[in-house]
């Protein structure tokens, strides 16, 4: 039925196609078929390629998930006659192994969707779930259930995973129990625990994974970023009891980042494409931190390709993050990837280390903290175990110690993550070589599609809730309201009714949990708290109740009447106090504003910064770009315009003289310095302002964090209409927003207010 003995017909048309004329091909795709699934070729029938099985979710192939085409024309991992591939249904390991209690229903296997309840005999007490279904990624949902009773012993008793054996039944200091899985299982965490001082136990909890299991994007960002996320904020911890568990950087530290992705021919072109998507979010998210690191990345295979270079960081010139990320952008995987050198990698990391430490000195560099990110599937053919080389790397940051307890001490240094991609992952190789205290260092990945989210959710913790100007910035999709309140967390919708029954709208952003930054021209006289409603949905209610209002002392809107101003709109600003604080989280944050140590530290300026300095960084061109929000139903929409500066700000503000309640002949006596101006065609079509937006912030995103510059003030016309929303501006429209750099010390008088202990403050620069 073909060219050739080993070559069918369809294979030789392929080989044609792709190699050139050459009629016969290495490998054939005879007895290949899987029952259920499909399959896909790395490198069609080259040798070398990779025939990777597909099944759809709730599935798994079987008896393999890979087959490779050898030099010798056969596949390793040959199709056998009477196990004929298929995709079998995703099991969940045996959790009848619980202790002192039962498991309702008993079956001999568990697979997708089965649902198991548990129950502990008469006299102990469950801790754990009590229901658990088997899901897709072939775990359990929910915790491990453990049947106790007061014993006196200084540890709770660990239980025991499903699929597991435990090893070990007494559980005071200094005890151990030893872990081992059933079956066709591996362990995942440690295989033996010690009952520590403080009543934990040591190492990782342990879990039994079959070859088909995996972690969820979900689950590797509550993992990741409860360990990695104490390495981004030089903040005092919120919560005590995790003092000396994660990493921590004082002002004086520096963390080092080491990121390495394998590009041998076992993972997928795809697979790095999508890391490198991942780095770049990861680097850009990490950028949002108080903590600014040095950065190394690689890429290999039998060679190392050095996409960055740490030492560069050390040169005392500073190493811009776009141009980082456009190395990382622009690296190509190269044709000749054959072998995987993983002790090379770990080699060169050494040697980066090792002259870092030569450069800084000896005591400088025990402030230094190191985190390896490895993307790799484990499956090094060359260059020996990177377990020796590993040993050298933790006595260069442990400093030799030898005795336990003081090595101990400084393990916090050194953390080494690693993501296991890639269709055949070789876990025993893998787990031994991740280190470091906190939460999950090893990850089993199916698909990294999600881990650009899985990054940025990172900064969502708790721990965070005190930097400013964090957000989400990847596309979103579904909910629009609940990505717009990701996209831009600080703002509040502001109602004010009064007792006649009229009613404005304004729009504001929130600067601390009690405190929504608004404008004044938005309240009027006889405005009273009871009258002012601010929406921000932080889980907590959308409503929130006014305790007070403060106008800017030197607004009035009739200052300038006989100047021929009918309404003057000069200090435009007000600040809105809620009776009760805002509940923070990644829906719910506040903006940066000028002239705080917050922004300072959000602009990453280094040592005694001054308000000029963010000013100058800022506002710095006489063409500035900058964006405001729009409502849009109960979401927003963002617009964008132009601040004109410099030299270009005289023919922005010369418009004002436009407006028909205004007769004055300067446009400064309307329009005076405390005024950004926007809008017109040139040289850029701005969008206008319309009534709704009053009081919005005007922003800037700088490093991925956002920084309210301005506020809406007013404009020389309204183009909108009734329905508000996206509008352009015509030629001689203008809006006009109050600079907050001008208006410091309003915001200082309240919210630097260290007198009070009502609300918390914010801590104010003192140039």
């Amino acid at each position: 039925m073909g060219f050739a003995v080993h070559c069918s017909w369809l294979a030789a048309l392929l080989c044609l196609h792709f190699f050139g004329g050459q009629v016969c091909c290495n490998c054939t795709e005879e007895n290949m078929e899987i029952a259920g699934g499909h399959y896909t070729l790395t490198k069609q029938l080259q040798k070398g390629s990779l025939l990777i099985y597909h099944c759809s979710e709730g599935y798994y192939p079987y008896p393999v998930m890979t087959r490779l085409c050898q030099h010798d024309d056969s596949w390793r991992m040959a199709p056998r006659r009477f196990t004929p591939q298929r995709c079998r249904v995703v099991e969940c390991p045996d959790p009848n192994v619980m202790e002192y209690g039962e498991v309702f229903p008993p079956q001999e296997k568990y697979f997708v969707k089965n649902e198991t309840t548990y129950e502990c005999y008469s006299g102990y007490t469950m801790r754990g779930s009590a229901r658990r279904v088997c899901l897709p990624n072939g775990k359990w949902s929910g915790s491990t259930p453990i049947c106790s009773r007061e014993s006196g012993h200084n540890c709770a008793d660990p239980g025991i995973p499903a699929g597991a054996s435990k090893a070990g039944n007494i559980f005071g200091i200094d005890e151990t129990v030893k872990y081992s899985c059933n079956s066709n299982l591996f362990l995942v965490g440690s295989s033996e625990r010690v009952c520590l001082e403080n009543g934990q136990w040591s190492g990782k909890e342990p879990a039994c994974y079959y070859k088909h299991t995996y972690d969820t994007s979900l689950e590797v960002s509550q993992a990741f970023g409860s360990s990695i996320r104490e390495s981004l904020t030089t903040l005092e911890s919120l919560n005590d009891t995790q003092a000396g568990k994660t990493i921590r950087i004082s002002k004086n530290g520096t963390l080092n980042i080491y990121i390495a992705v394998d590009i041998s021919e076992s993972i997928e072109e795809k697979d790095v494409t999508k890391a490198k998507d991942a780095i770049i979010t990861l680097i850009k998210k990490i950028a949002s931190f108080t903590v600014d690191p040095n950065y190394e990345i690689v890429f290999f295979s039998s060679d190392l390709y050095e996409v960055v270079n740490i030492l560069d960081f050390f040169g005392g010139k500073k190493v811009e993050l776009n141009a980082i990320i456009k190395k990382v952008e622009d690296f190509k995987v190269g044709q000749k990837n054959t072998g995987t050198d993983l002790n090379l990698l770990f080699k060169k990391f050494e040697q980066q280390m090792a002259v870092i430490k030569i450069r800084v000195g000896k005591e400088q560099f025990k402030e230094h903290r190191h985190v390896f990110i490895l993307f790799t599937d484990g499956a090094y053919n060359m260059g020996g175990s990177p377990e020796p080389t590993l040993v050298r790397i933790k006595n260069m940051v442990y400093m030799n110690h030898t005795v336990e307890q003081e090595a101990q001490s400084r393990e916090e240094y050194l953390d080494i993550y690693i993501f296991a991609i890639g269709n055949e992952i070789f876990d025993d190789d893998l787990q031994p070589l991740v280190t470091g205290l906190g939460g999950k260092h090893y990850f089993r990945m199916k698909d990294i599609e999600d881990l650009q989210e899985t990054f940025d959710a990172i900064i969502d913790e708790e721990e965070v809730k005190g930097l400013c100007g964090l957000h989400k910035e990847y596309e979103m999709f579904g909910n629009a309201q609940e990505a717009a309140r990701k996209k831009y967390p600080w703002w509040a919708f502001i109602t004010i009714q009064n007792d006649e029954g009229k009613s404005r709208s304004c729009i504001g952003s929130l600067v601390n949990p009690y405190f929504v930054l608004t404008a004044a021209h938005c309240f009027k006289f006889g405005d009273e708290q009871k009258h002012v409603k601010v929406e921000i949905d932080d889980g907590q209610g959308r409503v929130k109740q006014v305790k007070d209002f403060i106008l800017h002392p030197k607004y009035n809107i009739n200052g300038k009447v006989k100047e021929g101003v009918l309404e003057f709109y000069d200090y435009d600003v007000a600040l809105i106090q809620l009776e009760e604080y805002v509940q923070i989280s990644s829906s719910v944050r506040p903006i940066c504003i000028p002239c705080t140590q917050e922004t300072s530290d959000a602009l990453q300026l280094v040592g005694v910064s001054t308000c000029k300095q963010q000013e100058e960084l800022l506002l710095k061109n006489d063409l500035e770009r900058v964006s405001f929000l729009t409502k849009r139903g109960s979401s927003v929409d963002e617009k964008d315009a132009h601040a004109k500066l410099g030299g270009s700000r005289v023919d922005c503000i010369k418009h004002a003289l436009e407006v028909p309640n205004i007769t004055a002949t300067d446009p400064k006596v309307a329009v005076t310095d405390n005024f950004l101006c926007t809008g017109g065609l040139t040289p850029f079509r701005d969008h206008v302002a319309c009534k709704g937006d009053s009081g919005g912030a005007v922003f800037k995103n700088y490093e991925h964090r956002t920084i309210q510059v301005a506020l809406v003030s007013w404009g020389t016309k309204d183009l909108c209409g009734s329905g508000g929303g996206i509008v352009e501006s015509d030629q001689t429209s203008r809006d006009f927003h109050i600079n907050l750099f001008r208006v410091v010390d309003f915001l200082k008088t309240i919210l630097g207010n260290d007198e009070q202990d009502e609300y918390s403050t914010l801590e104010f620069l003192k140039d």
